[in-house]
């Protein structure tokens, strides 16, 4: 009985991996290749749609990498956040414990003073929390992202192999075990999978513009209260010689680390020129 639900297992495992990785979990390898050396005596002034599509394909493999290295740059972020918010805690409990020794000395000057910085401490507090909160989206949408990435890599890649298959067709050239019709509906098949993976990433967008503002929000009355200067890092504002956002933004306290791309996730609904292969829409 055991090995039987094993077996079971397995079935739906190679399942899945056949049709390139369950809808809800990362994307798989391709099911169906043609090796090059089937194209290989084709004249290259025919191989045209051939290197424009593996063009595309090896851009959005770097966009996909780009992608990666964002989430684990937002996750070191989120942990600085997260101490950030410690600290404001601490600064709470150091302003209670001042306000109550200020009591004992009935010198209102000094219980005027612990007040106001309690008040100010517990401002500021708030405004961590939510800044807590919004690298806690961004990081969320970072990693949709990055999956509609890698989505996308595999559908460049698919039509990379129907260009090949399609020359392949058009020269009467038949690989034996490889049917060349399978190609176009493999493409299909990617296309479908990106279009659901970015529709999820710019969902996942939206909230993160949505907690970013309250927290930008409660930053801007925390600094009015305690006369504070300057600005924190936020991922989501606009940059210079960047995509920008709707919302509007603050500086950067720090450089940007990850240069942007064309499928930069502040610039996802940018269109590529024609001949590039930045990530895009894709097109049934």
């Amino acid at each position: 009985m055991r090995g039987l639900k094993q077996l079971f297992c397995v079935s739906i495992v190679l399942v899945a991996t056949a049709c390139g990785g369950s809808s809800d979990g990362p994307p798989g390898p391709l099911n169906k290749r043609i090796d090059d050396m089937h194209i290989a005596r084709i004249p290259l002034d025919q191989q045209g749609s051939v290197v424009a599509a593996q063009n595309k394909w090896s851009i959005s493999k770097m966009e996909a990498a780009n992608a990666e290295a964002q989430v684990q740059e937002a996750d070191s972020q989120l942990h600085q956040a997260r101490n950030d918010h410690k600290a404001s805690k601490l600064a709470i409990d150091s302003a209670i414990q001042a306000k109550k020794s200020a009591e004992q000395s009935s010198d209102m000057n000094r219980i005027n003073t612990a007040q106001n910085d309690l008040r100010n401490a517990e401002a500021s507090e708030k405004a961590a929390k939510e800044r807590v909160k919004y690298f806690e989206v961004y990081t969320r949408y970072l990693k949709k992202f990055h999956r509609y990435t890698q989505e996308n890599m595999y559908w460049h890649e698919a039509q990379y192999e129907a260009a090949k298959a399609n020359i392949a067709k058009t020269n009467s050239i038949s690989p034996r075990g490889i049917n060349l019709a399978d190609f176009p509906a493999q493409a299909e098949q990617r296309g479908k999978r990106t279009e659901k993976a970015k529709s999820g990433a710019e969902s996942e967008k939206q909230k993160a513009v949505n907690a970013r503002q309250t927290w930008l929000s409660q930053q801007a009355t925390a600094d009015k209260a305690t006369g504070r200067t300057g600005t924190l890092y936020d991922p989501m504002a606009p940059k210079e010689g960047g995509p920008t956002m709707r919302g509007g933004g603050v500086a950067q306290e720090k450089p940007e680390s990850i240069k942007p791309m064309e499928s930069n996730p502040g610039n996802m609904n940018s269109t590529p020129a024609s001949g590039e292969g930045s990530a895009a829409q894709p097109q049934q």
